[in-house]
Formats: structure tokens, sequence, C-alpha cells
């Protein structure tokens, strides 16, 4: 599995521990950026993670910024990601579970990096779109994005 990472200045404290947790679970690691704390502008990084999605260049994303929000809004306007911001585990699990979720967006001002790589754990471990009413719900996300 290979997944795309990018912070922006907020985030990026927590960008190389998010990844490191990654390559200790056997999974391949594309940083996107930002490479320090001076500041940038988030929808930068959150059309690179997407647009690497989408391409299928990774499997899924990783976006770390203040709350996640930003992020989230930024990358869901890239057709085909699903970027969801969670603050919980249990909303980390559920977004992959219910959405399916191909892009995980976490806030390094809402939450400790302990609780971030949590979150991480639990989107990893979740069964993505697991049950026919969460594919058709999926479906319908897809088809209207797509015109129908």
């Amino acid at each position: 599995m290979k997944i795309a990472i990018g912070s922006d200045h907020a985030g990026f404290p927590y960008k190389e521990p998010v990844a490191k947790r990654l390559r200790e679970r056997g999974i391949d690691v594309v940083d996107v950026g930002t490479d320090s704390t001076a500041s940038t502008d988030y929808p930068l990084y959150a059309f690179r993670v997407a647009k690497t999605v989408a391409a299928k260049e990774a499997d899924l994303g990783v976006l770390i910024c203040g709350t996640g929000v930003g992020m989230s809004i930024a990358a869901n306007k890239v057709k085909g990601i699903r970027a969801a911001a969670v603050q919980s585990a249990f909303a980390a699990s559920a977004v992959r579970e219910h959405n399916d979720a191909n892009v995980l967006c976490v806030g390094s001002r809402t939450n400790t990096l302990p609780e971030v790589l949590s979150f991480l754990d639990a989107w990893l471990d979740a069964v993505p779109a697991s049950g026919e009413r969460h594919r058709k719900r999926i479906q319908m996300i897809s088809d209207f994005e797509g015109g129908k």
C-alpha cells in the first residue's frame, strides 16, 4: 500500500511522526510537502495529495493542518476524493466504514499527536465501505459527482 501525505505549516510538526507510523505499518509514503513551519497555503498540499490519490499514484492520503477542516474542503474539490476531517478514533473508523474516505484529514491544533496517531490506526484498520447500504450511498455520491 502507498499513502500520500501532506501538511501546511501548522500540520508540519505532526507530518513526520505520522509518516513514521505509516512506515512502521509497512506502508510506502509519498510526501508532497510542506517541509517547514514557514507559513504556506494549505490548498496547495490538499490538492497535491488529492490529485495523487485520484490518479491512483497512491492508494490513500493523509492531510494535516490546524484543524483538518480546510484541508478536507480543498481536497474534496478533486473528483473521486472523499476527504474527511476527524477529531476522534470513532469518527476515523466510521468515515472508512461508512463513507470509504480515501483521504484522512486531521488537526494539529485540535488534537494531540498520540490522538492523531490513534485516529490514523483506526482509519487504517477499518473495513472500507462495509455493507451494501454504505456502498449504495457512496455510489450515489460518485454518480452525483459525475453529473448523473
